[in-house]
């Protein structure tokens, strides 16, 4: 059978072999109530209080290239050399207000508990007399006994897990794909200190033009799925 041939069927019938994805099932005992809790609150969010998604995007490198970019002419991609000088990371706290799509920001050097609780704190004063309700994820520094401690001395303050192998319910995972596309990925950063500069341009730029984040599945219509997956 000739390519042509193959090509045809393939066009035909919708088949696409070259494109490949993968999941991940959630074994998570709590999956249901979890989806439920979860989904509950980005469309039906509690009165007077503010819902947050709250991760850290680690090991962001400070890359920097051997030679100076070559920009984008007429008939010329940009280009850049293969070989890079890496001078560091840095990890981004970020809490999105889901809805307004407002993002309070930190770096820091690690991700431990501490720089997780010290975050926690920053976002408690920047919204201050509020009852909040904070979705993450199941990462073990969330869940820390001085983290817990503090919690219990601030009852206004609510944490809400999504399942294991389901980070995708984080809405703030939206904001940290679009913040590498628009700013780090090809960005060239000849310190940390630059890294961290973009970064922070990069946010209040956003803050000032943000939109709402909208949920639009429903928990029965994310659990009839074969598998938990990927869906905005």
């Amino acid at each position: 059978m000739s390519n042509f041939t193959i090509a045809t069927v393939w066009r035909d019938h919708g088949l696409k072999p070259w494109r490949t994805e993968t999941f991940k099932f959630s074994t998570d005992p709590q999956l249901e109530a979890k989806i439920h809790d979860v989904v509950g609150l980005y469309l039906h969010p509690p009165e007077q209080a503010v819902v947050l998604c709250v991760d850290e995007k680690s090991q962001i490198q400070a890359l920097d290239r051997t030679a100076p970019i070559l920009p984008l002419r007429p008939g010329l991609a940009e280009r850049r050399t293969h070989d890079y000088v890496r001078h560091g990371t840095t990890t981004l706290f970020a809490a999105l207000e889901v809805a307004t799509g407002k993002v309070t920001d930190r770096c820091f050097d690690r991700h431990r508990h501490i720089e997780f609780l010290a975050f926690c704190k920053q976002v408690a004063k920047a919204y201050p007399r509020r009852e909040l309700h904070i979705v993450l994820d199941n990462y073990g520094t969330h869940k820390h006994p001085r983290v817990r401690a503090w919690l219990e001395r601030n009852p206004r303050i609510h944490l809400h897990f999504t399942p294991t192998s389901a980070s995708w319910m984080n809405l703030v995972e939206i904001f940290f794909g679009i913040i590498t596309r628009q700013a780090i990925r090809r960005g060239t950063f000849t310190s940390v200190a630059d890294l961290i500069r973009a970064i922070r341009i990069f946010i209040d730029a956003w803050n000032q033009r943000c939109q709402p984040f909208q949920w639009t599945k429903t928990p029965e219509q994310i659990l009839t799925k074969p598998c938990v997956e990927p869906l905005r």
